[in-house]
């Protein structure tokens, strides 16, 4: 028997001490903690500064203030986003957002933040039951958008050796994963694709490697059955959703059937809210309505997040059938609250699209480019391959969206491929 993973210490001590705390109780107390100390940094003292602890009650933390992307913005590219507001001597790494929405920013951890981070994808890892005997391929850039270094770093610790992929062609990493028998592959939904098709085109049968577990994060699909499906299937391997963001932490991580992620609620504060209900302060959603998701991080002190907008769209479930009981996000992140497009009176998120696209071709590369006519939106998608097929996809988008939505065959090669975050959607409103 293994050591006992994060989720399952939390019930063993559920179950011997029934007086043990509750996660709110935990959320509170680091909270109060947490706040204290902001009152004294540059960067919360004004914003906190009505604020009199110690909070009783988590409903208290509606009367703080939103953070937003807008509100981190330094007053130099140079710096830091700003509530990185401890002496630069503090910090020990340094990354950067991915910039698909706005420039990059730059976002400093500590030693004791980047070991919080660790700590958080532990439960990815716990999910994945990822052991000392596994081998991990690493198939990310290592620059300086934060991506994988975390689970790289998790997964040093807790003694799998680690394949760092950086810098090399698709070839050259399936040669790697089969030469060093990885079992696990850690990527993009869109990346782990690309390779079912490089290997397709190189005569390699995936199905003969060692590769068991896929850990995807970075953009929707792991939570979407058709994409994850194509990916289980290819690669004959189980797969993990994760969701993270350079702002705020590694906060969420797959539910055991792959039909959403939970929050890590130990370490976040969760909140789904209806922005368009109450534009000021946000309606609380029921079980099950859709919302935007507002995180509160606990544990990275040199860049605390409070009541964070990420402008991910969630639907959101306390009530659910799994064994873990922190909040369930069915399908994962749906969407982006500033990547919805109105056409023609229909509200469409770009995940929307992408699970249609994935249902006819789950390999398939593909654009959307949304502008205006005559003071309307408009969306054109372009696809690479056949014209039978981009009239199948058109067609599928008419009957499910009921829209006529253009559909343009290009050539195969011809769009292009990104081994992060995927950017589909060109916006020339």
């Amino acid at each position: 028997m293994g050591e006992p993973n994060l989720n399952d210490r939390l019930y063993d001590e559920a179950e011997r001490n029934q007086d043990a705390p509750s996660v709110p109780m935990i959320q509170i107390h680091r909270l109060n903690a947490l706040l204290r100390t902001l009152q004294q940094r540059s960067f919360y003292k004004d914003r906190l500064a009505d604020v009199k602890l110690p909070l009783v009650s988590l409903s208290q933390l509606r009367d703080l203030p939103f953070l937003t992307k807008a509100d981190l913005i330094p007053v130099s590219p140079t710096e830091p986003a700003r509530i990185f507001d401890l002496p630069v001597h503090g910090y020990t790494r340094l990354h950067q957002t991915s910039g698909t929405s706005g420039h990059p920013l730059l976002v400093f951890d500590t030693s004791d933040d980047w070991q919080w981070w660790l700590t958080c994808w532990q439960y990815v890892l716990d999910t994945a039951d990822v052991t000392n005997r596994d081998v991990a391929m690493m198939a990310f850039s290592f620059g300086p958008f934060i991506g994988f270094w975390t689970a790289n770093d998790a997964m040093i610790q807790r003694g799998a050796l680690v394949v760092p992929g950086g810098g090399l062609s698709s070839q050259s990493r399936l040669k790697m994963i089969a030469d060093y028998r990885c079992t696990v592959l850690c990527c993009t939904p869109t990346y782990a694709l690309h390779l079912v098709r490089v290997a397709d085109e190189e005569g390699v049968d995936l199905k003969q490697n060692h590769v068991t577990r896929i850990i995807v994060a970075g953009e929707p699909g792991g939570s979407m059955p058709a994409v994850r499906n194509r990916i289980e299937q290819a690669w004959d391997a189980r797969v993990i959703d994760h969701s993270g963001a350079s702002e705020l932490g590694a906060w969420g991580f797959g539910s055991d059937d792959g039909r959403g992620l939970h929050v890590i609620e130990p370490e976040f504060i969760a909140e789904v809210l209806d922005f368009n209900a109450d534009p000021v302060k946000g309606k609380v959603v029921s079980d099950g309505e859709m919302g935007e998701l507002v995180l509160t991080n606990l544990g990275r002190i040199g860049g605390a997040a409070i009541r964070y907008r990420t402008g991910d769209m969630v639907r959101g479930f306390r009530k659910h059938h799994y064994q873990c009981p922190y909040l369930w996000l069915e399908g994962g992140v749906i969407g982006r609250s500033d990547d919805m497009m109105v056409i023609r009176g229909v509200n469409i998120f770009p995940s929307s699209i992408e699970a249609i696209v994935r249902e006819i071709d789950p390999s398939a590369e593909y654009r959307m480019i949304v502008g205006r006519c005559d003071e309307m939106e408009q969306l054109d998608i372009e696809m690479e391959g056949s014209e039978q097929l981009a009239k199948r996809v058109a067609g599928v988008l008419r009957d499910r969206l009921a829209l006529r939505i253009e559909v343009a065959a290009v050539k195969q090669g011809s769009l292009p491929r990104f081994e992060a975050k995927s950017r589909r959607l060109v916006d020339r409103r």
